[in-house]
């Protein structure tokens, strides 16, 4: 199987996971459970996408570092994610909130000692630098020189580059910095806005969820460092609107017989037709 056709199977795995996930926030707002349902899934997606690539061979070097610095990392880094998430909210003091705010604060005190101790890959990783790819998203071709996981030499070598993991902790601290500031905000009950919106959406609500699906695999909120469902909530409140079963919807609109664009080409058509229609003017 070509390498293009392998990775649009774990976009599509990836994808499948999200909206699991996402089912699980419908069904129960218990940060444990939704943490401990989430890490089944993840484990579960995590072994097909090793058996996926144990059985492929990379064509050329630019392939393997695509995999190991882009798209495992999306499954590690909601591992890592859920895990924390699960750590944290099990070991929470059952206290006022002035205790939890400092336990919350101790926890974003640690996602700083990383970006600390990792400070020279973070800033090469944050540059999209590209001249250690060869080294350290290549199975078997790391530098020694550089900074490894004590663990390093306890990874399956079939599955692991020298910092295809740290790519994940980073993604992953991103999300949990977020977490843990809007816990910290929940305490005291300003972590949403009191004003409303002027604006109400007028079209459909599946063209809204085809619109807001598309701007969230382009990582166009937080980074791509959020969950849908989180983006969906933040814009049914902006908009005035409830979404209802959005995932379900996701899964129409990837499935509809005319194209899952339909209302982005629309937007784009539209959108054509109005600058040529001002430039004859």
């Amino acid at each position: 199987m070509v390498t293009k056709t392998i990775f649009r199977k774990i976009i599509a795995l990836h994808e499948d996971l999200e909206l699991k996930i996402n089912e699980i926030y419908d069904d129960d707002k218990d940060m444990v459970k939704v943490s401990e349902k989430s890490l089944l899934l993840i484990d579960a997606s995590i072994r097909t996408l090793k058996d996926i690539i144990s059985k492929h061979h990379f064509e050329n070097i630019a392939e393997e570092v695509y995999f190991f610095k882009n798209l495992k990392p999306l499954f590690i880094s909601k591992f890592i994610y859920y895990s924390t998430i699960l750590d944290i909210e099990s070991h929470k003091p059952n206290t006022g909130n002035k205790v939890l705010k400092k336990y919350y604060e101790a926890e974003q005190e640690k996602l700083k000692v990383f970006y600390s101790t990792q400070s020279e890959f973070y800033s090469y990783y944050r540059r999209d630098a590209t001249y250690l790819d060869h080294k350290i998203f290549v199975r078997n071709s790391y530098d020694l020189k550089m900074k490894l996981s004590f663990g390093f030499y306890n990874f399956d070598s079939s599955f692991t580059t020298s910092h295809d993991q740290v790519v994940s902790r980073i993604i992953a601290n991103q999300q949990l910095g977020q977490y843990l500031k809007k816990q910290i905000e929940n305490l005291w009950g300003h972590s949403s806005r009191n004003t409303l919106s002027p604006l109400t959406w007028s079209a459909s609500k599946v063209s809204l969820i085809e619109l807001v699906y598309a701007l969230y695999h382009m990582r166009c909120f937080n980074g791509g460092n959020i969950e849908l469902s989180e983006v969906i909530k933040f814009v049914e409140k902006s908009l005035n609107t409830d979404l209802g079963n959005f995932h379900k919807t996701v899964f129409e609109i990837r499935n509809r017989k005319q194209g899952p664009t339909k209302f982005l080409q629309l937007i784009s058509d539209n959108l054509n037709q109005h600058f040529m229609n001002a430039e004859g003017e």
